[in-house]
């Protein structure tokens, strides 16, 4: 559990920070040269954009990883169809609209995304992604924290860049992140005869197409329901049963 504990505590430092460096630019708006709000709103829409690249190059190195196509097919089209009979995007979105509700006396003027955006957000890009997974059930099975000692320097300066445009949402996503991961670490030892190196593997694949998604979604290209998608990650460990 080491590693999941530092890499939420990194998402909401760099979440904590972004909002800070936020509000520190508003404070002095009035002061700042003509034209240099427009010029930080500027330099934060193509830093989420660059951000957005990276994601779409880690998804797409992870995808190569896998060997079976016909596995990451069926699980995507089976998670899918699991996904969307239980909706998890519109129950992940309503999970973000009670935090918004709850902490609406914390938000600081207007301009920024609202709490349940942040939420959703930061917490599919910190989650789905491959070395979430391979990360925790590392940490589980052998106690080796290097992956999700990298990922935790990866996500904390994301979430900088997310704290500062997608506000206080992103800072709850770090309970996600250790929910989520912290379930699979401590599964990990019961899930261990079913997750050879070849499944893994496979999970790795299916996961990181859905973080291409993501990163489509965050360039603005697409509307992918990636939440609904998430049931396909572990859809390998069965079908890998019986193919």
């Amino acid at each position: 559990m080491t590693g999941t504990i530092v890499n939420a505590l990194a998402i909401l430092a760099g979440a904590m920070a972004g909002m800070l460096l936020t509000r520190l630019a508003q404070r002095f708006s009035a002061i700042l040269p003509a034209g240099s709000t427009a010029l930080g709103q500027r330099l934060q829409t193509i830093i989420m954009q660059g951000v957005a690249l990276c994601v779409m190059y880690l998804g797409i190195s992870g995808c190569l990883k896998g060997s079976n196509s016909l596995l990451a097919i069926l699980s995507m089209v089976l998670g899918a169809l699991v996904g969307e009979l239980l909706d998890l995007d519109t129950r992940m979105r309503s999970l973000g609209d009670w935090v918004q509700k709850k902490t609406e006396h914390l938000l600081t003027g207007g301009g920024q995304a609202s709490i349940s955006e942040g939420f959703v957000t930061a917490s599919l890009l910190f989650c789905v992604g491959a070395m979430a997974i391979v990360g925790a059930l590392q940490d589980g099975l052998t106690g080796d924290h290097s992956t999700l000692f990298a990922k935790s320097l990866l996500d904390g300066i994301s979430s900088i860049v997310f704290g500062a445009s997608l506000g206080l949402g992103v800072a709850f996503s770090a309970i996600a992140v250790f929910l989520y991961q912290g379930s699979i670490a401590l599964l990990a030892s019961f899930l261990q005869p079913y997750l050879g190196d070849a499944v893994i593997a496979e999970m790795t694949c299916v996961g990181s197409l859905l973080i291409v998604a993501l990163s489509l979604n965050m360039l603005g290209v697409t509307k992918i329901k990636v939440m609904n998608l998430v049931p396909a990650i572990f859809l390998p460990i069965l079908l890998s049963l019986v193919m």
